[in-house]
C-alpha cells in the first residue's frame, strides 16, 4: 500500500481538485483506492455529496479515542475501486486537544497501518495550513505531491511546504518522495508562463514537466465523483500528470536495484 498526501500550505490551488483526479485515476486503472480528507473546510467530502448535518462519522474519529477504523468508516463511491473517509468541521478542534492527549501525532498513521492489505493506494487530502493534521499526513506518507498555482505567491507558499515536507523527513528518518502539480496555469499571461519556467529551474526533477491549464470544467467537483465523471483538457492533464508520478515509481525501483 503506498499512502500519497495531497498537500499545500496556501489554499486555492487546486488541492481537492487534484486529489480527485488522481485517486479517479487510480481506481480507473484496477487498484484499490482509499480516499481520506482531513481538511475541517471538508471540500472533498461536501464533493461526495456527504450531508454536513448530522455531522457525518470520519476523519475526526480516528483523533478522539472512539475506536474507530479507517475500514469502518470508509464509504463506498460511485466510482468502482474508489472508497472515502469523510471530514467533519470538529477536525479544526484537534490541536487544542494535541498537548493535552498525547499519540495525537501518530494517530493516522496507526490507523494507515491496521488497513495496509486493503487498498493499493491511500490519497490523503490535507487541510492548508501546518499543524497536526498536516504533520499527521506527512508522517505516514510514502509520497508528496504539492499542487502549486503558476503565479508568483503561490511559488512562495510551495517553498514554505517543501521546508515543512524537508523537516517532517529528517524527524521521521526515512525518505518522503516529493513531487510539484504546476496547477491552473493561463498560457495567456506574462506571470504565468514565467513561473511555470521558474518552477522547471528551481525545482528541476520533482516537477511534473507539463502543467494543469485552467478549464472552468474542473470547478465542477461533483461530476469528478461519478462514473462517468467530467471531461476536458484539464482532466485529461491530470491523467497525464499520474502517467509521470507512476513512472517516477518505476524509475526509482531501477535505480534502487
Amino acid at each position: 500500500m503506498q499512502v500519497w498526501a495531497i498537500a499545500n500550505q496556501k489554499g486555492g490551488v487546486g488541492k481537492t481538485t487534484t486529489t480527485l483526479c488522481l485517486a479517479r485515476g487510480l481506481a480507473q486503472d484496477g487498484r484499490r483506492v482509499l480516499l481520506v480528507d482531513l481538511d475541517p473546510h471538508a471540500s472533498l467530502t461536501r464533493a461526495f455529496s456527504v450531508p454536513a448535518d448530522p455531522p457525518p462519522a470520519g476523519t475526526h474519529d480516528l483523533f478522539v479515542g472512539s475506536g474507530a477504523s479507517l475500514a469502518a468508516l470508509a464509504r463506498r463511491t460511485d466510482v468502482p475501486g474508489l472508497e472515502m473517509v469523510a471530514a467533519q468541521p470538529a477536525l479544526a478542534t484537534l490541536e487544542r486537544r494535541s498537548s493535552a492527549q498525547p499519540g495525537l501525532g501518530l494517530a493516522l498513521g496507526r490507523a494507515l497501518h491496521a488497513v495496509h492489505a486493503s487498498y493499493d493506494e491511500v490519497l490523503l487530502d490535507c487541510p492548508p495550513t501546518l499543524g497536526l493534521l498536516m504533520v499527521n499526513a506527512l508522517a505516514a506518507a510514502d509520497r508528496l505531491v504539492v499542487p502549486t498555482q503558476t503565479d508568483p505567491l503561490a511559488l512562495h507558499g510551495l517553498a514554505d511546504m517543501l521546508r515543512t515536507a524537508a523537516m517532517v523527513e529528517r524527524s521521521r528518518r526515512r525518505p518522503l518522495t516529493q513531487h510539484v502539480l504546476p496547477t491552473l496555469y493561463d498560457r495567456r499571461t506574462r506571470s504565468g508562463v514565467q513561473s511555470l519556467e521558474q518552477l522547471h529551474a528551481q525545482y528541476e526533477g520533482r516537477v511534473w514537466p507539463s502543467a494543469v491549464p485552467m478549464d472552468t470544467r474542473l470547478r465542477d467537483a461533483q461530476a469528478l465523483t461519478t462514473e462517468a465523471g467530467a471531461g476536458g483538457r484539464g482532466v485529461e492533464a491530470y491523467g497525464r500528470a499520474l502517467e509521470w508520478l507512476l513512472a517516477q515509481d518505476q524509475s526509482s525501483q531501477r535505480r534502487a536495484a
